[in-house]
This record gives C-alpha cells, sequence and structure tokens, in this order.
C-alpha cells in the first residue's frame, strides 16, 4: 500500500445492526385486540373454527359470530353464532392483520 491509498476500514469499528423488531406485549393484550376481528380457533380435535370474536372470558371460553366450521380445510358448517367452551381450545390466531 502506498501512501495515498487509505487504509480498509476497520470491520469491527461498525456495531452490527439491531434485530429486527418483534411484536411485542402479553396474550391477554393479544386477545384484547382482537376482539371484534376475524380469529382462527383450532380445537384439540383439529377442527377450525373462523369468525369474528365476540367476546371471551378468563376460562377461554369464546363466543364467535358469523362462524365456519372447517374440517381438513374444508367448510363442513355455517352458524350465525357459536359458543366454544374454553377446555376444548388449543389456540386462537388472528386471521387478519392486527
Amino acid at each position: 500500500m502506498d501512501e495515498s491509498t487509505p487504509p480498509p476500514p476497520d470491520i469491527d469499528a461498525y456495531p452490527p445492526p439491531p434485530p429486527p423488531s418483534a411484536p411485542t406485549g402479553t396474550p391477554t393484550d393479544f386477545l384484547k385486540g382482537v376482539v371484534g376481528k376475524k380469529v382462527i380457533v383450532r380445537l384439540t380435535s383439529g377442527v377450525d373454527y373462523r369468525g369474528v370474536l365476540s367476546c371471551l372470558d378468563g376460562y377461554m371460553n369464546i363466543a364467535l359470530e358469523q362462524t365456519e366450521e372447517h374440517v381438513n380445510g374444508v367448510v363442513t358448517n355455517r352458524y350465525g353464532d357459536a359458543f366454544i367452551r374454553g377446555n376444548n381450545v388449543l389456540y386462537i390466531s388472528a386471521a387478519e392483520p392486527l
């Protein structure tokens, strides 16, 4: 290297980029945020119910409106309103962006 060429930058001089921001919050925050929105409720039996989350309680008892029952990805029934007992619920996920 001659005197007119600057030295290469020191790689350690630059900090690593920050990790991508992950959604934060508690499960309670999530559940409060999806009331009134479309959700997917998976039961322990593997059956999915898709509808608008009307309300839920501390036992995970769920009331859905405009409900569809999906078995193996196929719509098998449509209900106006549905009540799902909490001990059958495996998980709840948002069916639309929050």
